[in-house]
């Protein structure tokens, strides 16, 4: 009883945490800054009980760390709440935009899906590019909940091992590749927030980075899917058959329609929202993800699907997310301490030193510092919100927009390599796969990534 109680509360305080900063950005009142920061406090209180292992650790480390900075020097009670509140963000968009996955889950959604692939993705090139291309998409929309969704469609036979370690890794990068772009995730939230730049000023570069993502992957694993492709061979007379198509079911083996126009639709109703209204883009994306899902499941008469959908984000999937939520808003102090302390004012100085060119520098060491503590189990949230709230980028010599793209694209490949990273966890639990393993698949297209970024932003931005 005692723990039904406590989850309970927790679960309370986030949802007042989310509505009373969403109150606080619509009218600026300032009082609310406090309250914001108060209600920050007691859910760490609240939740640091619960957490395990390292989290717990990193979690206890970043308030102390936090706590001591602003002591040391001398901060007032202002600067105590702003900081508490750096992520709060990142809290609220935890407790709306995972509403956006619930049409993707319309049962007739899901059976047209395993039709396609059951029926449509037959070498072993096309399922693992099929499988990368359609994680990223998916993952956009519903997060961590579409590695089982795709899992589950890419495994609707039987497949070899080999091929079955290529689809993992497919996944692990296509999740990854959601990162860069996706309007729905905290990355995102986090980098357009502290540096104040639009989605869509962010979007035609991140999309262009997602989708270089695939011939890198397949370039890399090409020998591998070659050799899979020839032990899968089927003869010529089993592919014919297989080709043929039932009369009348001609859209029945194609990719969904519906599904298709709906998440084109939630992309197109966001971009639509930032250029006709004045608001912070996690607000839009609230918005958008409390109505657009509620409206689109009514116009499919799809209502159970989605009173389930609601059901099952409060219920579990919001109490899933507790660990990273503690995590994110003690990170989030431990930035805005550090913000207050002005240390972020020193590294241009200590950039001078290196014999290349700052913005030179400034990317190489900051792609090297996420992608090698991501490996070791630090989140990338760490280092990326310090970064993005600590760095002024014109003393680095880089625009706001290049900042982004730098740390977004950063934070998306380094996320294949974290042992701590929700989709590895997830992955290994589902394939019955070592999780380091998982992890060390993915060492070469990170390293191979981080050189295309960095040779992408060079060209974007020069």
């Amino acid at each position: 009883m005692v723990l039904t109680v406590r989850a309970i509360t927790v679960r309370t305080i986030i949802f007042l945490l989310a509505a009373t900063f969403i109150a606080q950005q619509l009218t600026h009142f300032g009082p609310l800054l406090y309250v914001v920061g108060g209600l920050v406090f007691v859910a760490v209180v609240l939740l640091l009980p619960q957490l395990k292992g390292m989290t717990r650790w990193l979690t206890a480390c970043f308030m102390a760390g936090g706590a001591v900075l602003l002591l040391l020097r001398g901060a007032d009670a202002r600067h105590w709440f702003e900081a508490a509140g750096m992520n709060v963000t990142l809290v609220t968009l935890f407790v709306f935009a995972p509403l956006f996955g619930i049409p993707v889950r319309i049962p007739a959604y899901v059976e047209a899906l395993k039709r396609f692939y059951d029926t449509r993705v037959r070498s072993q090139t096309a399922l693992f590019t099929g499988t990368q291309l359609l994680t990223q998409i998916m993952g956009a929309f519903i997060n961590v909940g579409s590695i089982p969704v795709v899992y589950h469609l890419a495994f609707v036979k039987p497949r070899p091992d080999g091929i079955a370690g290529l689809l993992a890794q497919a996944m692990n990068r296509g999740f990854g590749a959601a990162i860069f772009w996706s309007p729905y995730f905290a990355a995102m939230a986090l980098v357009t927030s502290a540096l104040e730049v639009q989605w869509s000023s962010l979007l035609p570069y991140m999309a262009g980075l997602s989708l270089l993502s695939l011939p890198v992957s397949l370039a890399l694993e090409a020998r591998k899917l070659r050799a899979q492709d020839a032990v899968a061979s089927v003869p010529a007379e089993q592919a014919a058959a297989a080709q043929q198509v039932e009369p009348g079911a001609g859209d029945a083996a194609g990719f969904p329609r519906g599904l298709g126009l709906y998440l084109a639709a939630a992309i197109a109703i966001v971009l639509l929202l930032e250029q006709l209204v004045q608001l912070p883009m996690v607000l839009i994306t609230c918005m958008a993800a409390v109505l657009f899902p509620l409206i689109w499941c009514l116009a499919k008469g799809a209502m159970p699907t989605y009173k389930q959908g609601l059901v099952n984000h409060v219920t579990i999937t919001l109490p899933a997310l507790q660990k990273e939520i503690a995590l994110f808003l003690a990170a989030g102090f431990f930035s805005g301490s550090i913000a207050a302390t002005g240390l972020g004012a020193s590294v241009p100085a200590l950039l001078g030193a290196f014999p290349l060119p700052v913005p030179v520098t400034f990317s190489i060491l900051t792609v090297a510092s996420v992608i090698l503590t991501s490996m070791i189990g630090l989140h990338p949230i760490v280092l990326v919100t310090i970064l993005a709230t600590g760095i002024d980028p014109a003393a680095v010599q880089i625009s706001p927009v290049y900042f982004a793209v730098l740390l977004l694209g950063s934070w998306g490949i380094s996320n294949p390599l974290s042992p701590a990273s929700a989709v590895n966890n997830l992955l290994a639990g589902l394939a019955g796969r070592p999780l380091f393993g998982l992890a060390r698949s993915n060492y070469l297209f990170a390293a191979v990534m981080a050189l295309v970024l960095l040779l992408y932003l060079g060209i974007c931005f020069s």
